[in-house]
């Protein structure tokens, strides 16, 4: 009986990640295919079906977010999981807008990776699952009002500072609602809870701070 093979292409300029993650994913039985800029890989001739993309958001010459923008520009429907060792709201925010299904700060958990690589090469986002997204909403019905408060700013892009005066608390209480939140929505980054927020329509994207470059 013939089986599928699955390809997981790797974009990254680090060499030595990039090595890493390679054999990681060979470790597995997925064949993974190393690239180490943006330009190197759009100018491969790629299979549009039973892969998927580890992606380095920061990169000379063509970053990312540019690869994945070129990308959609051709009609290919790539899974994307981006790794950064630089998450930030706005890019995270950019990232999920434009379809990518996991996004991972560095340095990551071999574990994570390899299960966000399984589920995009299954063609489900993270959150895409029914019972997961109701789990992350049941998650989202149990926080207290004071949590639900810094909640939305901090997915926002708003600083401890800034949501301390906005609330009229001290900083100090701000982090320590800070991680209660983290905690209590099982997010282990904050991208993580970014995409929790917008999977479950507590915000709108386009409305996010700094989408644009401000902030």
């Amino acid at each position: 009986m013939s089986t599928v093979e699955h390809i997981v292409y790797v974009v990254d300029d680090d060499q030595g990640m990039l090595d890493s993650t390679v054999w990681l994913l060979e470790s597995i039985g997925l064949r993974a295919i190393p690239f180490i800029s943006g330009q190197a890989f759009l100018e491969a001739e790629l299979n549009n079906s039973h892969a998927c993309v580890i992606l380095d958001v920061r990169m000379p010459g063509m970053g990312g977010l540019n690869v994945q923008e070129a990308l959609r520009s051709r009609g290919l429907d790539l899974p994307i999981i981006f790794v950064s060792g630089h998450a930030d709201v706005p890019i995270v925010v950019r990232a999920f807008r434009a379809g990518a299904v996991d996004f991972i700060e560095k340095p990551y958990n071999e574990q994570l990776l390899l299960d966000s690589v399984q589920q995009a090469l299954s063609r489900f986002a993270v959150l895409a699952d029914a019972s997961a997204l109701q789990a992350v909403l049941q998650r989202l019905d149990n926080l207290t009002p004071r949590e639900r408060d810094v909640l939305l700013p901090l997915v926002q892009g708003y600083t401890n500072r800034e949501m301390a005066e906005q609330l009229g608390i001290s900083v100090k209480t701000v982090d320590l609602y800070r991680s209660r939140v983290m905690k209590h929505m099982q997010a282990q980054t904050l991208a993580d809870l970014v995409g929790m927020a917008i999977a479950s329509n507590l915000v709108d994207p386009l409305a996010l701070r700094g989408v644009s470059g401000g902030a």
